[in-house]
């Protein structure tokens, strides 16, 4: 309880700076240019990108044990990314799934481990991703990258060694756990009929979130080359992994108006291009409003039809 209203005091804290340093306008004046070409773009590549998250789930969940069928997947991702766009943390909409997957498994554990996998398996291809492009187009973070990918490797070495040097047996929860993910690792990412739908899946995901940035960057007024916002726009979906925000804004706006100034653009249209962004996800999820709304009028009849069942 203390971590989840931290997260939502940092991220309404962080969303106050910005508001002191940038302004109101900046937040408004990108979404007021937001247009009818630029919501269909958002909601196409919303639902390409829906799609292969939910693809990537059923794989992983799939090589975990736990059946998954894709249109489900799909329903539960939608709601999922409605949820997370419109509560504050940026998660609980994932939180849900994993939970409501689980239950309908009979796995709980197996549900809640095959959602944080996936969503792990998209941050390290999103990771990759990011120090190609940053290292190929100028940005302020160039200086720093051959720092940040040694420590990278010297993190995924240190997992390595880590699995490999756990004990084959033992009862202790620490032993139980490496095992768990090892065998977790293998069968759900690296499993033969699971790692290259998982890495596809992941691409064309990071794919989408950068070209609704980049529809998001020119909606809001940017007319700077792609090669120039293509490295700004990846530190800004980097940063929105960070679960200090507030509806989906904080973080994202802080570094997007951090890289935009500091690459001589202004932190006024970073903020601009983030919250665009943001308004763009949003529509994009509605579907996911559609599915929640389905549901509750589903219940009620469901539980009507119990009480009959059971008074007869």
């Amino acid at each position: 309880m203390v971590w989840a209203w931290a997260r939502v005091v940092g991220g309404v804290g962080l969303l106050a700076v910005l508001l002191w340093q940038v302004g109101g306008s900046a937040f408004l004046v990108g979404v007021r240019l937001i247009d009818a070409p630029a919501l269909a773009a958002a909601l196409l590549i919303g639902a390409l990108t829906t799609v292969c998250a939910a693809w990537r789930w059923s794989l992983v969940a799939g090589g975990l044990g736990v059946r998954l069928p894709l249109a489900t997947a799909v329903a539960h991702c939608y709601r999922a990314v409605f949820l997370n766009a419109t509560l504050p943390g940026g998660m609980l909409g994932d939180v849900h799934r994993a939970v409501r997957h689980g239950r309908d498994a009979g796995d709980v554990s197996r549900g809640i481990r095959a959602v944080v996998w996936e969503r792990t398996a998209g941050q390290v291809v999103l990771v990759g991703v990011a120090l190609v492009v940053l290292a190929a187009f100028p940005s302020p973070v160039r200086p720093y990258l051959p720092v940040a990918a040694a420590l990278l490797v010297a993190v995924g070495l240190a997992a390595v060694l880590l699995a490999r040097l756990s004990p084959g047996t033992g009862r202790s929860r620490w032993a139980r756990g490496v095992r768990t993910a090892v065998a977790d690792v293998r069968a759900g990412l690296l499993g033969r009929r699971t790692w290259l739908g998982v890495l596809v899946a992941s691409a064309v995901m990071v794919a989408g979130h950068l070209a609704t940035f980049l529809v998001a960057a020119r909606t809001a007024g940017s007319d700077a080359p792609l090669t120039r916002l293509l490295p700004l726009t990846l530190l800004a979906l980097l940063a929105m992994g960070l679960p200090l925000n507030v509806a989906g804004f904080g973080p994202r706006e802080g570094v997007a108006a951090w890289v935009f100034g500091a690459a001589g653009l202004s932190a006024s249209e970073g903020v601009a291009t983030a919250t665009v962004y943001g308004a763009l996800v949003l529509v994009a999820s509605l579907p996911g409003a559609a599915v929640l709304l389905a549901r509750r009028a589903r219940e009620p009849t469901t539980d009507r039809e119990a009480a009959s069942v059971g008074g007869c």
